[in-house]
């Protein structure tokens, strides 16, 4: 059996398709269906069974999984609203639910592999690789996201199995619809020049042109293949960037999903200020510790990538699976 949480989300539905393409029926999906609308992702899938999030914790310290035969956790699940100031609900969701998922996994030597974030990085002035001395979180996510990772260092040293965060940059791809505002800025430019006929960009700020922000732009079916590495290899631990380590700017972006369209403007707009010096302007990964574990395959350019991704996005509606 293999538990995925956050299942029903984009990054976790994904990575259940690519368990599932490979033969894998018994996943076990954990989740929070508040939000009835993300049943939407697993819609197709071959789930073994769903546990709602709270009552899988009330199972978990309860003893009802201590005889259930668990090859991996794929931790994804998490409130991942980067405006989300309730520092509290964050610090529960994101910090104090991964380290009772950590401690059954390491107490039962089930590997172990998570979702951090490329925001721990902050500005990135200090550059990105998988370095303590580059962290510098500029939100609460971010720091939840964070405060983990060190959690995990800590461990790392005398754990009996395998350990893997994974950073992941700037992910985009199909089942992330219901993420609304939170959603790639890929989507929300598509969406935007389907609705309106022109991509809405932040204008010139701080020392940036308009509409040149960059970001490590990774499709999430790469991402999902990273996952799947770890879960192969488990005789490697350690907190791993997960992008494809060449960034791009938004300008790049929008001006490809305009020539997929055949028609479309760009505006730029004005940078917020509230924004100023919170915000990451740009991101690349450093994919240096990533290859010397032996992860080889290479990255797909993201024209590729955007090219897949609008195919789905107007054949099946952003869904891994059309009716």
């Amino acid at each position: 059996m293999i538990l995925v949480t956050g299942g029903a989300g984009f990054i976790g539905s994904n990575l259940v398709a690519a368990l599932n393409d490979r033969g894998h029926r018994d996943v076990v999906v954990v989740d929070h269906l508040a939000r009835g609308d993300k049943f939407r992702n697993l819609r197709g899938l071959a789930v073994a069974d769903y546990r709602d999030r709270e009552d899988f914790l009330r199972e978990l310290r309860g003893g009802s999984w201590d005889r259930v035969a668990v090859r991996a956790i794929f931790h994804q699940g998490a409130c991942a609203d980067t405006l989300e100031s309730d520092g509290q609900y964050m610090m529960r969701n994101n910090f104090e639910y991964s380290k009772t998922l950590l401690h059954f996994a390491l107490d039962r030597r089930i590997p172990f592999i998570y979702a951090s974030s490329a925001s721990v990085y902050g500005l990135g002035k200090r550059g990105f690789s998988e370095d303590p001395e580059n962290e510098f979180p500029l939100n609460v996510y971010a720091y939840s996201k964070h405060l983990f990772d060190l959690y995990v260092r800590r461990l790392l040293p005398t754990a009996g199995s395998a350990v893997v965060g994974l950073r992941y940059f700037n992910v985009f791809g199909p089942q992330e619809m219901h993420k609304g505002p939170m959603a790639s800025m890929v989507y929300q430019a598509f969406l935007q020049l389907e609705t309106t006929g022109t991509v809405r960009l932040f204008g010139a700020a701080e020392g940036f042109d308009a509409g040149e922000q960059r970001r490590d732009f990774v499709a999430v079916g790469d991402v999902a293949r990273v996952n799947l590495f770890f879960l192969d290899h488990p005789e490697v631990s350690g907190i791993f960037n997960c992008g494809t380590g060449q960034a791009r700017s938004f300008n790049d972006v929008a001006r490809q999903l305009i020539a997929f369209r055949g028609s479309g403007t760009i505006t730029y707009v004005p940078f917020p200020p509230e924004l100023t010096g919170k915000y990451q302007n740009n991101t690349q990964a450093d994919l240096g510790a990533l290859r010397r574990v032996g992860y080889d395959r290479a990255f797909p350019p993201l024209e590729e990538s955007l090219e897949a991704y609008v195919g789905i996005l107007r054949r099946q509606e952003g869904f891994l699976t059309a009716p």
